[in-house]
């Protein structure tokens, strides 16, 4: 399930939107908000971490082959799915009167901040100790929070998504925009399949689906295994990834048809090309987007 807790890679990705949109000339995305969000002490602590080589070592990297490093292996996936995941909400609010917007796994999402249309009802999911965590920082921060923001905590080991979502004013009635990014790195296939299984169980027709993958099997090169060892040794295991074939078999048996797919080499035309700065897609990272119009059970 999307049990998205305070974990250390959660924050690195949370660094790499504050830092690329801190740092950055030619910006792929612009979290203005990410670096308020983390605080200054966390935003150091994720930089020491990296600077050490991710495992606390005395011997610390210089601040070039620092942010060499944070180019290659933290802040490319992060930066291209949050792009894509917010360009396709675009598209499909402006689509639409009305619309739901469903964080699973929100973390430190910046979105209902940065949000000005008060036709999307923004509902963040999370494990209650990391929702309690960023509520504390947004209370620090002095920051409102809108009135089209709820916050829904969910213990994924004893409670469903589904129930919650509606108990805290969802409704599966109207179209909704559902986005699950950084996750299935973490799940087998038939646990992924069951959390989209309760996603569809709340999709209105027309309702769209986005999430990022990694591909199971391809001639990648060291950094896809340099970033899954680095994962392992923070004490977060990747699960191996998907084919696209079983994804699509899977998401149209939930009913959901793929509208929008970015395989590695789309990515990288997309988000990295002529850059100068050393970012460039991952290999084996796609991007999906799908459309819910009614389905099958999952086998």
């Amino acid at each position: 399930m999307v049990d998205n807790r305070e974990s250390i890679t959660a924050k690195l990705c949370a660094f790499a939107r504050a830092w690329h949109s801190n740092k950055a000339r030619n910006k792929i995305y612009d979290d203005y908000l990410a670096f308020d969000m983390m605080g200054k002490e966390e935003y150091d602590e994720i930089y020491d971490i990296i600077r050490h080589g991710f495992n606390r070592s005395e011997n610390a990297f210089s601040n070039e082959d620092t942010i060499e490093i944070l180019n290659e292996y933290i802040a490319p996936i992060p930066l291209s799915r949050i792009h894509f995941s917010e360009s396709r909400l675009k598209r499909f609010a402006d689509e639409n009167e009305k619309i739901q917007y469903v964080i699973c796994g929100a973390g430190s999402d910046t979105f209902s901040f940065r949000c000005d249309n008060p036709d999307i009802e923004i509902f963040e999911i999370d494990h209650p100790d990391t929702q309690q965590y960023k509520l504390k920082k947004i209370k620090q921060l002095e920051w409102n929070i809108p009135e089209n923001v709820h916050f829904v905590p969910v213990d994924f080991e004893k409670e469903k998504m589904t129930d919650k979502l509606v108990q805290s004013g969802f409704n599966p009635e109207v179209r909704t925009f559902f986005s699950i990014l950084g996750v299935s790195y973490y799940l087998t296939l038939p646990v992924f399949a069951d959390t989209l299984s309760q996603i569809s169980e709340l999709s209105a027709n027309g309702s769209v689906l986005v999430f990022d993958y990694p591909l199971k099997s391809g001639n990648f090169p060291r950094r896809v295994y340099r970033l899954e060892e680095i994962t392992r040794s923070l004490g977060e295991v990747m699960q191996g990834g998907f084919d696209y074939n079983e994804i699509s078999r899977m998401l149209y048996s939930l009913g959901f048809q793929i509208d929008t797919y970015l395989n590695p080499s789309k990515v990288q035309k997309m988000y990295f090309s002529e850059r100068t700065d050393g970012l460039r897609a991952f290999e084996n990272v796609s991007l999906l987007s799908a459309t819910y119009t009614g389905g099958f059970d999952y086998e």
